[in-house]
């Protein structure tokens, strides 16, 4: 099985990629257009450098080698969303090349990072086809990978890695990304194009495969087709043959000359699952658990740092942790400095949390002798429960848990004073 992808994601600047129009999302249809983006004849396109700039540091941190001449071509094909019936894109002369993302079992290849612009939308409405310009013109970057990925589980790991690779360039690939997915159990490469979401992506290719393997079993081969995803029945449909590059009649865009990139000041950005790792191995945190703390999370990366090599790690990421259930990881490291002073006797509150921001101290009145007072009350109260406890860890467990939300303390200390008190002996 080999599954390659082509994932288009928006870049996030403030106005389009050859034109001054706003890229603000509007329920207004076409509202932020103009000659350029809507393909008037005589329009001519005008490079946005932050555009360039954005699409290089992606480029970058993917691993990719960058160009420093770029340039552009037209992409020939005639659909309604593209009234001037060319795409300008990049093929050959892209920003980027030759780049790799490491998921947990090898390298997948990343053939070229390309910028070209978003077509219009579509909405296919009571036997009508309408047209939304706002999108169009929207500046994209389309990230090709080689055919590497072998599994359902290894696509999986691919886009989660993407994912919070982008977000710390300050690109949210969740809501908006789209892709075409390239998959082949047989001779021949079948093509689902326009896949929007990650979730949807993720079904898409899981169908797709059972679908090629019952073709395969039945002694048939898969035949080179376009298909489309069904998000309401979940499964593909043959749209069309596969067009090959040379149908869509690529040439150089003339209205655009080559850009020299080596002025361009990159975003090094940092690969979260690579900080988690390096993190793990020179301060001792748990790198699987640091890995989904921060992989979206550009202010619990902050924290952490701020504080490894100073405290118990351990101690860090529960106070994390907790903060991210208050909604509060955007604290300052002065005021988190004071939480984690306390966050290895108790659990977090909100009153704590208010004032370690404000900068006052924080009281805790809680001790060994607080717990064991409540702990023997529990056991009055959960005298059959603790009966049953003595012979199933599963009912201790729950029962520490019960104490520990119950008078917020943490649940590490009640655990180590319930066995110093031999309670389930």
């Amino acid at each position: 099985m080999k599954i390659g992808l082509e994932v288009h994601v928006a870049l996030p600047t403030r106005t389009k990629l050859f034109c001054a129009c706003s890229t603000e999302e509007t329920e207004e249809p076409n509202e932020n257009v103009c000659p350029t983006c809507m393909g008037f004849p005589g329009s001519k396109p005008v490079l946005n450098r932050e555009a360039v700039r954005i699409a290089k540091s992606i480029a970058f941190v993917l691993g990719c080698k960058i160009r420093e001449k770029i340039s552009f071509v037209r992409k020939v094909y005639f659909y309604p969303d593209l009234p001037k019936n060319f795409q300008i894109s990049q093929l050959d002369a892209s920003i980027g090349y030759d780049g790799e993302v490491s998921i947990k079992t090898k390298k997948i290849r990343i053939r070229r990072v390309q910028i070209e612009e978003d077509p219009a939308k579509i909405l296919r409405e009571k036997g009508m086809t309408l047209l939304d310009f706002n999108r169009s013109g929207v500046p994209l970057v389309e990230i090709v990978t080689e055919p590497d990925i072998t599994s359902e589980q290894e696509l999986r790991m691919f886009m989660h890695e993407l994912r919070s690779i982008l977000y710390y360039q300050g690109v949210d690939i969740d809501r908006e990304v789209k892709a075409d997915l390239n998959i082949s159990l047989g001779k021949e490469r079948v093509e689902v194009k326009n896949v929007t979401g990650i979730k949807n992506l993720i079904d898409a290719a899981r169908y797709e495969i059972d679908r090629q393997k019952r073709i395969i079993d039945q002694g048939r081969e898969p035949i080179k087709e376009t298909r489309f995803y069904d998000e309401d029945e979940k499964i593909t449909k043959s749209a069309r043959e596969k067009e090959a590059d040379e149908e869509y009649g690529y040439i150089y865009e003339t209205d655009l000359t080559d850009y020299d990139t080596s002025g361009l000041v990159i975003d090094r950005g940092i690969i979260p699952s690579k900080e988690a790792k390096e993190l793990s191995e020179k301060y001792g945190f748990d790198e699987q658990v640091l890995d989904e703390l921060i992989s979206l999370d550009r202010d619990a990366y902050r924290l952490i740092v701020s504080a490894a090599g100073r405290y118990d790690p351990q101690i860090i990421v529960s106070v994390v942790e907790q903060l991210k259930k208050f909604g509060e990881q955007s604290i300052s490291e002065a005021a988190f400095e004071a939480l984690l002073g306390v966050g290895k006797e108790v659990s977090l509150t909100r009153e704590m949390i208010d004032k370690a921001k404000k900068g006052e101290s924080i009281e805790t009145s809680v001790n060994k002798e607080n717990i064991e007072e409540k702990v023997r009350k529990y056991m009055q109260d959960n005298k059959a429960l603790f009966e049953k406890a003595r012979k199933d860890t599963k009912v201790q467990n729950f029962i520490i848990g019960e104490i520990s939300r119950k008078y917020r303390f943490n649940p590490k200390q009640v655990s180590e004073i319930i066995k110093n008190m031999n309670l389930f002996k």
